[in-house]
């Protein structure tokens, strides 16, 4: 990381420095709040969490060799310490302070409803063909893991493409205050966490907090297609599917084999590729992509060249093949939205029958019985063959999808159990729910099938 001293970090945090003065002029060599990752020279910040509180590790953070702990409590000993009223708030306050060194650099935020980490994949696969390219790792999204992402930054940095994720109001400026973008995405405007953003319009006015601390030249760039998204009255560049768009995708083929091809019109300007991911939405992402790096000035070589290099992440339509059947794990997470946009890509396959193992979308609000029906409605119309729900609320979903085979059960233990009685060989299986319902454990049954 770039030099950052311990005078630097108790200046930002505001924090007391306890220990040997002499100390305050060296530079810490990463910002750790996992005593496991701790190395020679690092910063550990000691958080209380609701599972463990970070303080009870400081003593072992010092023998990993740990230059410095932040901490909200007294601690024992003579190893040099800042004391502060919050870690909570120190790591964002010190976060801040790091990201300022990053004077000539280029930060992309990314948020929206849906897709905010495969776009951001698919954007810091484009870039890296021309840059130095730091990205948040996994979905280090939150108040916490964006001020991670911000002190992970190594000196050579040239773009960063941070991933911004919030639930509530007031979340998204703290984060924007942190990362302070210099190009702002915006994927969509969904059905998610309405148990706190009430509906659609919380849920646009709380991503474009985003706003409040970008720079004052940064450029915006929006799904055109979305139309939330399209009504906000900041100066935009829209991408998507739609022709009215100035970056958008058309001609698209899926394959079937865990690729599509489209063709992306910039401005005038065409290029075909070819995405290594399942999805028409997939498309919309490599539009995106194409429309940042065109804002970079990078070659359509370079573009192209990026958008066949993405490479999916975790649960998130991930094609696993089987003696048996086609499984698309898609289980990392789940809103209405995405689970329509998943049912499209399964039922655009080749092959044998088209399967839906659905389970709860949690954060829905007042309104979580009629979207959860509004989905079974879909999937019914969309070609799902054999519907399969678990959990108490997406039996709504199974209630409402007329037509065709439907199965129904409590909890994933129960409908592991039987599971393999309704699959045939050659299907190809979507699962899907929100992470809380454990849904990995059905992907796992099913690959040993």
């Amino acid at each position: 990381m770039k030099a950052f001293t311990l005078m630097d970090i108790a200046e930002a945090c505001r924090g007391e420095y306890i220990g040997d003065k002499s100390l305050l002029t060296q530079c810490v060599s990463s910002v750790v709040i996992d005593s496991r990752l701790v190395q020679k020279g690092s910063l550990f910040v000691a958080i209380k969490g609701e599972r463990t509180d970070g303080h009870l590790y400081a003593e072992k953070a010092y023998e990993m060799g740990a230059l410095c702990v932040i901490s909200e409590q007294l601690l024992p000993g003579d190893h040099p310490y800042i004391l502060v009223k919050s870690s909570s708030q120190a790591i964002k306050d010190i976060a801040e302070a790091y990201r300022k060194l990053f004077e000539n650099i280029e930060v992309i935020g990314i948020t929206g409803s849906v897709g905010k980490t495969s776009t951001k994949e698919m954007i810091a696969a484009v870039l890296g063909q021309e840059f130095t390219v730091h990205k948040t790792q996994g979905n280090f999204n939150n108040e916490l893991g964006v001020p991670l992402t911000l002190l992970a930054m190594p000196e050579d940095t040239e773009v960063a493409v941070v991933e911004m994720g919030i639930n509530h109001f007031g979340e998204m400026t703290r984060l924007s205050r942190m990362v302070r973008p210099t190009i702002c995405v915006l994927t969509n405007i969904g059905y998610c966490h309405l148990e706190n953003l009430i509906d659609r319009d919380g849920v646009l006015k709380a991503k474009t907090e985003m706003f409040a601390y970008k720079e004052d030249d940064a450029l915006i760039f929006v799904n055109g297609d979305d139309d939330k998204l399209i009504t906000i009255p900041e100066e935009k560049i829209t991408f998507g599917l739609g022709s009215g768009n100035d970056y958008y995708a058309d001609n698209i083929e899926n394959s079937g084999e865990n690729s599509i091809a489209c063709t992306i019109s910039c401005r005038g300007q065409k290029f075909d590729v070819t995405i290594p991911a399942l999805g028409n939405y997939m498309a919309i992402n490599a539009a995106a992509a194409a429309a940042v790096g065109k804002a970079l000035n990078m070659s359509d070589e370079s573009i192209i060249k990026g958008i066949a290099s993405y490479e999916t992440v975790g649960s998130r339509a991930n094609l696993i093949r089987t003696e048996m059947m086609k499984i698309i794990d898609d289980c990392y997470n789940a809103n209405p939205n995405s689970v329509k946009a998943s049912l499209e890509t399964v039922c655009s396959m080749k092959g044998g029958r088209k399967v839906a193992v659905l389970g709860d979308m949690k954060e829905l609000g007042e309104s979580e019985k009629e979207l959860h029906a509004a989905v079974g409605e879909f999937a019914a119309k969309c070609g799902v063959e054999v519907l399969v729900t678990v959990g108490e609320l997406a039996k709504f979903i199974s209630e409402n999808a007329q037509g065709i085979e439907i199965h129904h059960f409590d909890t994933v233990d129960s409908a592991v159990e039987e599971i393999d009685t309704i699959l045939h060989k050659d299907d190809i299986v979507l699962v899907k729910a929100s992470h809380s319902m454990h849904f990995e454990k059905i992907v796992e049954f099913l690959k040993e099938l």
